[in-house]
């Protein structure tokens, strides 16, 4: 046991924070393998518990994640928030950049013209990317709505989708209706709940996966 004021190095705090969390839920876990390592990457970043009945993985959506990410693929947020929570020390390492159109006056410029939300403005400025790529939800349901309409109509095709837009209009629904209505990959939880340091958090863990695995097949390979 630590105690209080002591120095503890950052890496062994996550490490004392990630044994904690699995001496608090037990085995059997409603999750398992590569899942409950991001669900466990989530209650590490909320301190929140309750996530555990409500996070929801597309069958495929960690592997295709995965393997998007070994490709070095883009990854579009919603939030330059969320985009700075995705650390480049792992994108870097998979070849993989991190973007947000929020701020791009071209994005701005529509949104004021189609008197819509930039972030449903940014969705269409990146349509034409958006075949492979994994798009990051954490703020706004527009977004996730609006992506949801262009999947749909086949004008798009991520390669997954994190869904975990916050708040109070929209949020819950536009989660709902990526469960229900896409084929695409995705993650995301049930409710009011979630944000940008939640969805981030999804796609390092994501990369965290992904890096270990290539570090067991270079290790391989040497052998």
């Amino acid at each position: 046991m630590t105690s209080i004021g002591q120095y503890i190095e950052p890496g062994e705090i996550e490490n004392q924070s990630f044994a904690i969390i699995d001496s608090e839920v037990p085995e059997p876990r409603p999750f398992q393998g590569k899942e409950w390592k991001v669900v466990r990457r989530m209650i590490h970043t909320t301190a929140d518990f309750e996530l555990l009945s409500l996070v929801r993985f597309h069958p495929g959506g960690v592997r295709k994640g995965i393997e998007a990410l070994h490709r070095g693929c883009l990854i579009v947020t919603d939030t330059e928030m969320a985009r700075m929570g995705i650390t480049s020390r792992r994108m870097d390492r998979l070849g993989c950049r991190v973007e947000c159109y929020m701020g791009d006056p071209e994005v701005k410029e529509k949104a004021l013209r189609e008197e819509t939300t930039r972030a449903s403005a940014a969705v269409d400025f990146a349509l034409h990317r958006l075949d492979g790529t994994i798009y990051v939800v954490g703020n706004a349901p527009t977004a996730l709505l609006w992506l949801l309409e262009w999947v749909g109509k086949g004008k798009c095709k991520p390669a997954l989708i994190v869904g975990i837009p916050v708040g109070f209009v929209n949020a819950a629904e536009s989660k709902d209706l990526l469960i229900e209505q896409t084929g695409i990959p995705y993650i995301t939880i049930k409710g009011r709940k979630g944000g940008s340091a939640l969805a981030a958090c999804v796609v390092n863990q994501l990369a965290e996966i992904a890096l270990e695995s290539r570090n067991v097949e270079e290790i391989r390979n040497r052998e």
